[in-house]
């Protein structure tokens, strides 16, 4: 494997299997209740290396997998969709990250179980025997689970890749705001974003405060989640307010996925940072439109299509 030319974005975290059991009937404590059950896979980065891949993006995912038949056919799906597993920890006596959850008839979750030790098992040697491919890498998307390992690859890598991050939770947003400074590019929702700004986010002149302190700390661009309210976003250059209208919305699981993933697409091609949003945004609502968590149908052609139909609101300056 080559890894010398900067062509390539790396994604840099947990996969995780996802099972779902729906009842068919009301829900019987203590007993079998008649239903279906649903595996797919799933995990934060997982689904940005999906969703960038199948937008045609060259796209690598270092991640954690048991030698187990799920983890083998999560390696066979990474093929077959087209973004490259080979250099995941295998853990030969662990199993794959799995989530099971039980739903009763109103589809409320009634109990769950995370298998998530073997996430645990990656540390700082094996993330060393990576560190051509880190370094090589034009973008490098990491998540918030490790806190430590996250401040490792940060501090070991800084200046040789650029670093991306999701804070998935205001609850892992807190673990890890001290290490924000290193970041390229943040994309918080409100809630992640008062955590890590330290304080509330009631108003557009809230929105503007957050991105000052965000951008002096060295972060090149951020992207706020604001729900149906679109994304607030700034650079030094520009900064504003993007809206869709009129959005289908089936599941909001994954939204925020194919958002980052469109991001690295757009980072990729060198888009200007408005029509990135507007790029990221289409994707996260053609993934809202499913009821899966990565729309069966993404591709390039599928987003381009998509963003001839919205209809955009949108305020956006220079600084």
């Amino acid at each position: 494997m080559s890894v010398n030319s900067k062509d390539y974005a790396l994604v840099f975290g947990a996969s995780v299997v996802d099972i779902f059991g729906f009842s068919g009937d009301c829900y019987r404590q203590f007993n079998s209740t008649p239903g279906k059950v649903k595996i797919s896979f799933g995990g934060v980065c997982r689904n940005i290396a999906e969703n960038m891949a199948r937008i045609g993006v060259n796209t690598k995912l270092i991640s954690i997998l048991g030698n187990d038949e799920i983890g083998r056919s999560m390696l066979e799906h990474s093929k077959v969709i087209g973004y490259d597993m080979s250099e995941s920890l295998i853990l030969e006596k662990g199993g794959t990250p799995t989530y099971m959850a039980i739903l009763n008839e109103n589809g409320e979750m009634v109990s769950g179980i995370a298998d998530m030790k073997s996430i645990g098992e990656m540390d700082m040697k094996f993330i060393l025997s990576k560190a051509e491919l880190i370094e090589n890498a034009e973008y490098t998307f990491l998540d918030a689970d490790d806190p430590n390992n996250l401040e490792f690859i940060l501090t070991q890598f800084e200046g040789m890749t650029k670093f991306i991050l999701d804070p998935v939770s205001a609850a892992k947003a807190e673990k890890i705001k001290h290490l924000i400074k290193y970041f390229h590019t943040i994309k918080p929702n409100r809630h992640e974003a008062e955590v890590l700004a330290g304080f509330k986010i009631n108003d557009v002149d809230d929105l503007e405060r957050a991105c000052d302190y965000f951008l002096e700390l060295g972060i090149e661009n951020v992207f706020i989640s604001l729900d149906e309210d679109g994304i607030f976003f700034a650079n030094k250059d520009k900064r504003g307010q993007i809206k869709a209208n009129n959005v289908l919305v089936r599941n909001v699981t994954g939204a925020g996925d194919s958002f980052v993933a469109g991001l690295g697409y757009s980072y990729m091609n060198n888009l200007p940072i408005e029509e990135a949003v507007k790029f990221s945004m289409g994707m996260s609502i053609i993934t809202i439109s499913h009821v899966e968590t990565i729309h069966p149908k993404m591709s390039y052609e599928y987003v381009m299509d998509k963003l001839k139909e919205i209809t955009w609101e949108e305020t956006v300056r220079v600084v």
